[in-house]
């Protein structure tokens, strides 16, 4: 356990969270709706982060004020965008506490450390919004704060600090309504976050992925921008301000004062919006949203040197989002709803587009449906409920998507959503493929084995709270003491002479040598049969088996 953390620690945490951003700069990427939709924060939050890894490599000492100072003259220099200039502040906040330590640091420092790091960031902004990586910052910050007393060593600590950002980061959509109505989080929150999950996985040794090295450009690379990446395509309103406007003012005139540079964030205010302008008599750093980016530059000159001008259009970037989505729309396509990882990759290895968690225990609304089909980019969207109490909810979902087809295949368990989903071919019509996926509910038998968790008599039996019970959509077919025996007496109930293959999805309370034994038994039983398992992780039922 690491009650402190070392220099030496605290900057291989930077590299690591550096690293972190780097790998999942294509999904924050794809989540950018705010300030505007130009698919760029994760490559802007990734480049600051690794001009401060740049920077850092560079310093021969390991002691704290040198280490620190690095990282946040390293991050301004390198910011990029409103998202990377506002996290090059977190970072000079940080810094500008763990600088004063002399050996090692505790989890109170750096509690402070991240209130400092808040405190910074929210001053940089002109006009601070709530729901971005600003409120995701505050929370983790004042909750760091509140439960140091009892958190002495920095896995606990940052374990609850990570829980509660993520929570903070679930709350951003209830804050900006263009991201609730694109249907996802902040994307520089989800950057801030990768970058703290790097740190917690620095300490804990935790490995992220070899071969790591910083790029030196913002070229996007060439996979998708994410599988949210369909946002772009969305009416999530119109874009104000075309420029993104960034460059550092140097060699600042000798009349140049303090209150000067604060008449020149005033002047830009006019200009624009997403205003920053930070820095001191040496070095000052302007982002701005503008229409006019020759005066902003012009009202720079009259402070000192223009260095590292960045003008980008994200009128351009925008359309070539868009475009990019219509040409790789497609017809026609797929989401199931289901819970359990295991259950989740074999969807994913059917091709199903997406796949919303929920189930007998989580029904998804008929909006997160609606919302996860707008993000599927076709026109046609075949929905596989796989449970009896979604089906409702996945019908009217159709009335509240925008230019798609909806189209629900009534499947009432995850074998049915498999077995329609192998049903699909692309090389025909939506309603042919339709038809087959409706024919197709009729050739799969589906049992489900759980407990008991009262005491009842039902279907002609008396059941006790523990019991194992098996049953179909319909009523309870079997029950014992037994896992095994009550898959065994299940299987027997339910199996006709034309059923050939047997399949276990075993769930996140079986062991795979468990499910691997029970299959060997059920195969020397009904050698006739072809018997296999999978790995499903659902919750609540041990098993859940198809005859087909």
């Amino acid at each position: 356990m690491h009650k402190t953390i070392s220099s030496t620690e605290f900057r291989k945490m930077v590299l690591v969270g550096a690293k972190q951003l780097e790998i999942n700069r294509a999904k924050v990427d794809a989540l950018n709706v705010f300030p505007v939709p130009d698919g760029d924060t994760g490559t802007n939050m990734s480049l600051t982060m690794q001009s401060a890894v740049k920077e850092l490599s560079a310093c021969p000492s390991n002691a704290f004020t040198e280490v620190c100072d690095r990282v946040s003259k390293g991050a301004l220099k390198g910011a990029r965008g409103n998202s990377g200039v506002i996290m090059s502040q977190i970072l000079k906040g940080i810094c500008t506490v763990l600088r004063k330590t002399e050996k090692e640091v505790d989890t109170k420092t750096f509690a402070k450390a991240l209130a400092e790091g808040t405190k910074v960031a929210y001053g940089a902004v002109s006009v601070p919004k709530e729901g971005t990586i600003l409120t995701v910052i505050r929370m983790m910050s004042e909750y760091a704060v509140k439960i140091v007393p009892k958190k002495k060593n920095f896995e606990d600590f940052f374990k609850d600090v990570i829980a509660e950002g993520d929570r903070a980061l679930a709350l951003t959509p209830e804050l900006l309504p263009v991201l609730k109505k694109a249907g996802v989080v902040d994307s520089g929150g989800v950057g801030l976050m990768t970058i703290i999950k790097g740190f917690n996985s620095a300490l804990t040794g935790e490995e992220v992925e070899d071969n790591y090295t910083p790029e030196t450009d913002n070229s996007a690379n060439e996979s998708e921008f994410g599988d949210n990446s369909a946002i772009m395509a969305m009416d999530i309103g119109e874009i104000q301000y075309a420029y993104c406007t960034e460059f550092f003012i140097i060699n600042l005139k000798k009349s140049t004062t303090l209150a000067q540079i604060d008449r020149l964030r005033e002047k830009l205010m006019t200009l624009g919006d997403s205003v920053i302008c930070i820095g001191d008599l040496e070095l000052v750093k302007v982002h701005v949203h503008t229409n006019q980016p020759g005066k902003a530059l012009t009202y720079a000159l009259e402070l000192g040197e223009l260095e590292r001008p960045k003008i980008e259009n994200m009128l351009e970037q925008n359309r070539q989002l868009k475009a990019k989505m219509e040409a790789e729309k497609k017809e026609m396509g797929m989401l199931a709803i289901c819970t359990g990882a295991g259950l989740s990759e074999i969807f994913k290895d059917l091709l199903v587009d997406r796949i919303i968690e929920g189930g007998q225990t989580m029904n998804p609304s008929a909006s997160d449906i609606a919302n996860a089909a707008q993000k599927i980019n076709a026109e046609h969207i075949f929905v596989f409920p796989n449970n009896k109490n979604i089906i409702l909810a996945a019908e009217q979902a159709k009335n509240l998507v925008e230019n798609k087809t909806l189209h629900v295949i009534p499947t009432k368990n995850v074998p049915q959503g498999f077995a329609v989903a192998l049903e699909f071919n692309p090389e025909a019509s939506a309603e042919e493929n339709k038809t087959n996926m409706i024919h197709a509910l009729d050739n799969v038998k589906v049992g489900q084995v759980t407990y008991a968790v009262r005491n009842t008599s039902l279907n002609g039996f008396s059941i006790k709270e523990g019991d194992i019970i098996g049953l179909d959509d319909k009523k309870i077919l079997a029950k014992s003491h037994s896992l095994e025996e009550t898959v065994l007496k299940l299987i027997d109930r339910m199996k006709e002479e034309f059923h050939q293959v047997i399949t276990l999805y075993y769930g996140e309370d079986v062991k795979e040598e468990e499910a691997a034994a029970l299959a060997e038994t059920i195969a020397e039983k009904y050698p006739d049969c072809d018997v296999d398992f999978h790995n499903g992780g659902q919750a609540v039922y041990y098993y859940i088996m198809s005859l087909e």
